[in-house]
């Protein structure tokens, strides 16, 4: 059992765009495919805007950041649709495709911030966050059933309990950091990637302070999935001043607004 578990993590080791270690076991094929599938069954399950003015803004934005979108990540025809739900939202699938809710126009209010948000999307797909939690999520299953077996065969007392403070211990401990990590290197691959294509990074800053001005009560950010907005900002005023090299050095300045 130990060599085979040491096989699997030899196997899945990588290295994320911004030089972080990553445990992936599953191939881009079969990522593609997921992606695809549950793409296919939201369009089935919401509400597909039909303004012509969204779509083509949208479409637009896209547009100008898939150029600039490693051939790794995914090398095909992107798919853009709107759905017409008062979500604050958006977000990119493996296998090319990406889905923006039209309650993000309201909060997202230029082109640029656009570009922010859809930009942080695409860098999920580019560093493979979604391999990495579903290997992740893998593992910790297997460890759990092994555990479980152990303290069974022992008969220690208060199994239960032991294995559902464990549990917790690995989504605070392990699995809600790990997911913070994930959207802050999201927010750096995205902020590079709208300066390539010409959209001005610092925009991307005034995006985040306009959602710390819509968002209600959310759990402290050792308890949330996501960074709090000022870490974000802070986030992504450090990496600010390689993007504007990247910004500058563009002179595509796309006019999708």
């Amino acid at each position: 059992m130990l060599a085979v578990c040491c096989l699997i993590f030899i196997a899945g080791c990588a290295t994320s765009p911004t030089g972080r270690s990553q445990f992936l076991l599953f191939s881009t094929d079969q990522l593609d495919t997921m992606g695809t599938q549950a793409f296919s069954a939201m369009k089935t399950d919401l509400t597909i805007s039909t303004q012509a003015v969204e779509n083509a803004y949208v479409q637009c934005v896209a547009n100008a950041l898939i150029p600039h979108v490693p051939k790794s990540a995914f090398d095909g025809q992107w798919e853009v649709v709107v759905f017409a739900d008062e979500q604050i939202n958006a977000f990119a699938l493996p296998g090319g495709k990406i889905g923006v809710y039209t309650g993000l126009l309201k909060v997202a209010e230029t082109d640029d911030q656009l570009a922010a948000v859809i930009g942080h999307e695409i860098g999920h797909v580019i560093a493979q966050h979604s391999n990495e939690r579903m290997s992740q999520s893998q593992l910790i299953d297997m460890g759990n059933q092994a555990l479980n077996a152990v303290l069974a065969a022992n008969e220690v007392p208060q199994n239960n309990m032991i294995m559902s403070a464990i549990g917790l211990g690995v989504q605070v401990g392990v699995q809600l950091p790990f997911s913070r990590a994930h959207e802050s290197e999201s927010d750096t691959i995205g902020l590079i990637l709208m300066a390539q294509a010409g959209f001005d990074p610092r925009e991307s800053v005034t995006l985040w302070e306009n959602m710390a001005a819509v968002s209600g009560d959310k759990p402290v950010e050792l308890l949330s999935t996501h960074p709090s907005e000022a870490t974000r900002i802070n986030n992504l005023q450090n990496n600010m001043p390689s993007a504007l090299v990247d910004f500058n050095n563009t002179t595509s300045r796309p006019q999708c607004g």
